[in-house]
């Protein structure tokens, strides 16, 4: 079993010199790859995360890829749904709660505190993905930030009108929706590194849509809070297409994931103390060629300048990727090393 402090990906995470910067992907593991696509065989989103061998096997697809971490495979619905609210997946929609809160009553359903037994499929799965790695590779866990977790058991999901519409006509349900879901986050966080999770992730997509003042209150305080509280490993904020980057970096985070809109060079040079993740641009693996794909991670571990640099994209692998970009994407990494 190797050392999880030795992990390229752990060090970069760390700030410490390392010999080359890491790679990885959101939604490496997705429906992009036809192995995945193999292993899920037709099963519902749900049915297929809460089985844990499959969702070993899902998670795993990305290694023979060559990336340097592995993010387990499953959703940030998990927390509520252990908490006490059901979700489905309704295509094209994402995940819809059962009944969306609307009340103190639909709050009092909700249990700040599940017990572990409650998301147990998430502990077996990182126990399993540890034994199948035996230490070759990083395990990264993660849990959605409290706003874009709230905007889905509200059933508002990315339509940000509709949740401001529900904050100031609901206000008290509101924030105490945010106070629950951070309370549960800490301990759900706090479960997987004390089972061995080597790094998480904190995932707020919706919060780059909100005005400075709400951001503040319903993004960035419970970020503050969250890091403070679930320490011990290297911790990741992706806020996507974040426009704060002021208030992104100081979070409490160790690693902030950027998106196109910012300059990483620029981001490095200001804030030196802070290790950054990102950001080539999806799209281009999406719609471009191997070679369009090369030149911009060539472009991207230039303005990373070889250190305090997690090399990611700026938001997730889209379902339309090629295999060939995909490969491409990893190797122009390894072969500048």
């Amino acid at each position: 079993m190797g050392d999880p402090s030795n992990h390229l990906l752990v060090r970069a995470a760390r700030g410490e010199a390392v010999e080359r910067p890491p790679v990885w992907a959101m939604r490496q593991a997705g429906r992009w790859d036809p192995e995945f696509l193999k292993v899920r065989a037709g099963k519902s989103f749900y049915e297929f995360s809460e089985d844990v061998e499959a969702s070993v096997r899902a998670s795993l697809c990305p290694r023979r890829f060559g990336v340097d971490a592995i993010i387990l495979f499953y959703d940030i619905t998990t927390l509520p749904v252990a908490m006490g609210l059901p979700f489905r997946l309704k295509p094209s929609a994402g995940p819809v709660p059962d009944r969306p809160v609307r009340t103190a009553a639909d709050l009092d359903r909700l249990d700040p505190e599940p017990h572990p037994d409650r998301y147990a499929h998430i502990r077996q799965l990182l126990r399993r993905v540890k034994e199948e790695l035996r230490g070759e590779l990083p395990v990264i866990v993660f849990a959605g930030a409290p706003f874009t977790v709230a905007t889905y058991c509200i059933g508002t999901g990315k339509d940000v009108e509709e949740t401001r519409r529900f904050a100031s006509e609901r206000s008290t349900v509101w924030e105490c929706l945010l106070e629950k879901l951070s309370v549960a986050t800490v301990g759900f966080l706090r479960t997987l590194i004390s089972d061995g999770a080597d790094v998480y992730q904190l995932f707020d997509s919706w919060a780059g849509s909100l005005r400075s003042d709400e951001y503040e209150a319903w993004a960035q305080r419970h970020h503050a809070r969250i890091f403070a509280a679930a320490t011990g490993v290297p911790r990741i904020l992706f806020v996507k297409e974040g426009p704060y980057l002021d208030r992104m970096c100081a979070s409490g985070a160790d690693v902030i994931s950027l998106g196109t809109r910012h300059d990483l060079a620029a981001a490095r040079r200001q804030y030196q103390n802070l290790v950054f993740q990102g950001n080539v641009d999806e799209e281009v693996l999406r719609t471009g060629t191997p070679r369009q794909v090369t030149e911009a991670v060539r472009a991207c571990l230039k303005a990373g300048g070889g250190h305090r640099h997690i090399v990611n994209l700026n938001h997730g692998v889209d379902k339309n990727t090629p295999v060939a970009n995909f490969e491409a994407y990893v190797r122009a990494v390894k072969d500048r090393a």
